[in-house]
């Protein structure tokens, strides 16, 4: 196991909706029942997204949604809700949501509504620092009579401070506080420039009860006094330039006064920085500006946020063996609604759960296309009017939004963001609701943008078809095929099928939300949003022209009536319908161009200048990246002439910088031939997404690398193994590269602890199934009469009667609880299963036998890797030091681990740490 415990991985994903926020206080100047508020969220104190700016109003809606992958370890998840001021010209922050990552779980997949609390400067803290506390004797007299003591406090190190105002020169001050109310106050040296100082000084504290024997005696009076030390408090400074208040970023507060404190604290330890006490901060309050720090009468307002949290401990490949195998399987189950993947479909509550993962694995494994088909032709099987099919939230519409979702991103970007692009660029009203408009005569020409910018987006998914990914065209074939055969009678319904998906589920929603599918990066105003709803509805209609009642189709708006009927023309009919034949006419389409490039990423970043040797602020400027199917190159600014161009060929590497290259963070490097191009992304989460794209279009790449530098060169030496040979073999592996193709970043085995995972949560479910089959007999193969049982249907029970007397044995009974008792008397038969299975009140059994034998197997399967989980955090609490770099004092979810292991006593941490009864 401890050789395991390298090889297991924490892999974190967040997803976070803000809603809106209700009741925020009003301004104290200017429009004093108006605000123009934003939201930004944040991993500690690192800004990673921000919203769209709601003007003049108090009760903002914003409705946007953020997904990434966690980059690093983090402490908090924190939305902040900031206030435009024009006026002022400067932003003001109004309050906070801040939760700790251990509080994420109760949150997830909720809406919620959080109370926003004010910004405390002095609790605005992250990072940990390094401390050991030595506590020894000092013999004061010749005869030894006379002893003292002394702290011996040497601080080595700080990780992960915060930054402010894009700045860390960071100091500590050390004070040790006496039992007698006083204190002694050490400083250190001020670190310019980095989160994560090296100190490394020692500071020495002795009892002040004999100290007088070393002062003058006319001026000191000897007073033996029983001193002790209480406490020891470290606290991190901003050497703020100027005259400007040093700014507070965290402390850390260790107990001394009792013998076993001292002991404990006589160690070499990391702890996390904490806010900073209560009895510390000065008088004036620097929350919200308005009395005492959150006051009951200082409502701040509310903000409603939706948060889904995954944390998976992904281990080697070979343990997920067994449940691999039995998802794969699903394939070939017959029925397929005894498959693993039709099961873990139906015993969670959000299908999209148990789509994600499974598209993945099937992906991966190149099996998506058979097992959307089955489950498919199973669900049309079962439609008996052509208008409903996949228009619910099944496992098979959820499977092929995810499937479009993954294949398709780099076809959506190609076909849509030069249309979207020039809709923020041109920013015309499109507004076309009388109700909405101050001014009904300027409708007429909003009419007019807003049928332009239709008539764009229109012609670039019609002439599409020939781009659209492999795997989709497959699907879209299959699904024609089997809703054609189902609806012989039905001539529509080959073509409402594919544009259900197409227009509706895939198109539609990338227009609505662009930035959810990384179509912008720009802030998007009230009246471009509202630009982009009316061509999503507008898109949504006109996937529908093919239909022979699209010329009676109804509007819940009637301005909608007078857009569609400008697209309800021969011409726009005959394109959607050739549009849907080609993407469905077979697994390959035709051939696909790769003259033209692609855009696969672009944004802002700040480069160093190629070439250069020595360090220098000119060296860094910033600039427009871009990058393509073919190169990268960056200009000045966005649209302008390229003033470098990388072809993808010559990048031999791409991969992080070291921090103690440039005292920067979130660097990386793009290896060339001749030299390295060092970048700084804007945050953590775009730093990866940089390295990652990069990577996994380079990793093929003949002359790659397998060995780099990971610092930088600079005034003639590698800062990484101080070699002076400027062209000298990199001294550092290169990070593997993702063998899944272009267009989908696929990693099985998270998949499958994530089906595990779902699976072990909702194990009472799949329990609750197999004592469907109480009595069930593996060698018999006992069928329910009539066919297909509906769990839920109606009272189910299933007689185990092996008496030939029983006309009911090896049959469920679909009857009431008094038939059932009347069935128990009548055959003395006491095999009857009566259990409640109204939680999956669709779920359907067609296949006795194969349905309760994989239920069985998901049950080994979870349960063995259950136990594997037990192991390896047992082992993880054991052998984990508390109070190293992996779980500094103070490190709660370190706590909540070692406290399920029976590891640490309660009475010890709150001597260690200073945690109330």
């Amino acid at each position: 196991m401890a050789d395991m415990r390298h090889e297991v991985r924490v892999e974190e994903r967040l997803k976070i909706k803000i809603g809106e926020a209700k009741n925020l206080q009003c301004r104290s100047h200017g429009s004093v029942g108006q605000r123009d508020v934003y939201c930004t969220l944040t991993l500690d104190q690192e800004e990673i997204f921000r919203t769209t700016t709601i003007e003049r109003t108090l009760n903002p809606f914003f409705g946007e949604e953020f997904q990434f992958e966690v980059p690093r370890k983090f402490r908090y998840l924190s939305v902040y809700v900031y206030d435009r001021d024009r006026h002022l010209k400067q932003d003001k922050v109004l309050g906070k949501v801040a939760l700790k990552r251990e509080e994420l779980n109760s949150y997830h997949n909720k809406d919620h509504w959080f109370l926003i609390r004010p910004v405390d400067a002095d609790s605005e803290v992250q990072g940990k620092t390094h401390i050991e506390v030595k506590i020894e004797p000092v013999i004061k007299s010749v005869d030894n009579e006379q002893q003292n003591s002394r702290a011996v406090v040497r601080l080595i190190e700080c990780s992960d401070l915060t930054i402010k105002n894009g700045n860390c020169d960071p100091f500590a001050t050390v004070t040790m506080c006496y039992s007698n109310g006083k204190q002694e106050t050490r400083k250190t040296k001020v670190k310019k420039k980095t989160v994560s100082p090296l100190f490394d000084e020692v500071l020495t504290f002795e009892l002040p009860g004999l100290r007088g024997q070393n002062h003058d005696r006319d001026t000191y009076s000897i007073q033996q006094e029983d001193v002790e030390f209480n406490e020891l408090r470290v606290s991190l400074w901003h050497d703020a330039p100027g005259m400007s208040d040093n700014v507070f970023l965290g402390e850390v507060r260790i107990p001394l006064r009792e013998q076993q404190q001292q002991q404990l604290a006589s160690t070499n330890a990391w702890y996390f920085l904490q806010p900073r006490s209560t009895k510390n901060r000065p008088s004036k309050s620097v929350g919200n500006g308005s009395g005492m720090l959150g006051s009951p009468s200082d409502s701040l307002g509310s903000l409603r946020l939706k948060i889904h949290y995954t944390a998976d401990h992904v281990f080697p490949s070979h343990v997920y063996s067994q449940l691999r195998s039995l998802i794969l399987q699903s394939v070939h189950i017959e029925p397929v609604t005894s498959s693993a993947a039709y099961i873990l479909g139906e015993i969670v509550p959000c299908k999209l759960d148990a789509a994600q993962p499974l598209v993945r694995v099937f992906m991966h494994h190149g099996e998506i296309v058979p097992m959307i088909r089955a489950l498919a032709q199973w669900e049309i099987s079962k439609v008996t009017d052509a208008n409903t099919i996949f228009r619910g939230n099944t496992l098979v519409s959820k499977m092929m939004d995810e499937v479009m979702r993954l294949a398709g991103r780099h076809y959506l970007h190609n076909t849509l963001r030069p249309a979207i692009d020039l809709v923020f660029q041109e920013r015309k009203p499109c507004e076309i609701d009388s109700s909405r408009c101050k001014d009904p005569s300027i409708i007429q020409t909003n009419l007019a943008n807003l049928k332009e910018y239709v008539e764009i987006i229109f012609q670039a998914i019609t002439s599409s078809a020939l781009q659209c990914p492999t795997v989709m065209c497959q699907l879209f074939h299959d699904l024609k095929e089997l809703a054609s055969t189902h609806f012989k009678d039905n001539k529509e319904v080959k073509y409402s099928v594919i544009s259900g998906f197409i227009f509706l589920r895939f198109f539609a929603p990338a227009i609505l939300g662009p930035k959810l599918f990384d179509l912008t990066t720009e802030q998007i105003d009230s009246q471009t949003n509202r630009t982009l709803t009316l061509i999503s509805k507008t898109i949504q209609s006109l996937g529908n022209l093919v239909s022979s009642r699209s010329s009676q189709q109804t509007f819940k708006e009637e301005y909608m009536v007078a857009v569609h009927r400008e697209f309800y023309t021969e011409k726009h009919i005959e394109a959607v319908r050739q549009f849907l034949e080609i993407i469905s006419a077979s697994s390959n389409p035709g051939h696909r161009s790769l003259d033209s490039p692609v855009v696969l990423k672009e944004g802002v970043m700040i480069k160093r200048a190629q070439g250069r040797k020595r360090f220098g602020r000119k060296n860094f400027k910033q600039r427009y990246f871009r990058l393509t199917t073919q190169d990268l190159t960056y200009s000045k600014t966005k649209g302008k002439e390229p003033l470098c161009s990388i072809p993808l060929d010559k990048i031999l590497a791409v991969e992080r910088l070291q921090e103690d290259s440039f005292k920067m963070k979130n660097m990386f490097q793009i290896v060339q031939p001749e030299r390295a191009l060092y970048i700084q992304a804007n945050n953590c989460v775009e730093e990866k997404e940089w390295i990652d794209i990069l990577t996994k279009i380079c990793q093929r790449n003949s002359n790659r690398l397998k060995r780099y530098h990971p610092s930088a060169y600079i005034n003639g030496t590698w800062l990484c193994c101080r070699s002076s040979n400027e062209f000298e073999p990199g001294c550092k592996d290169v990070s593997p590269g993702s063998e899944a193709g272009l267009q989908m970043n696929l990693d099985p085995d998270r998949e499958l602890q994530r089906i595990h995972s779902l699976f072990i949560t909702h194990m009472a479910k799949v329990e609750s199934l197999k004592g469907f089959f109480p009595f069930y007999k593996t060698e018999r193969n006992h069928r329910a009469t009539g066919g297909i049982i509906r769990v839920g249907e109606k009272p189910v029970s299933w007689c185990g009667s092996q008496s030939p007397d029983c006309n009911n044995a090896g049959r469920f009974l679909l009857t009431g609880s008094a038939l059932v008792s009347a069935h128990k008397e009548s055959c003395e038969c006491q095999a009857v299963y009566t259990g409640d299975l109204c939680f999956l009140p669709n779920f359907v059994i067609e296949d006795v036998q194969s349905c309760f034998k994989t239920l069985t197997q998901i049950c080994e399967a979870a349960y063995e890797l259950e136990q594997e989980h037990r192991n390896y955090l047992r082992s993880l609490a054991r052998e984990t030091k508390y109070g190293s770099k992996q779980a500094p004092i103070g490190d709660d979810n370190y706590l909540l681990l070692a406290a399920s292991f029976g590891r640490m006593d309660n009475s010890i941490l709150r001597k260690t740490c200073s945690i109330p009864n």
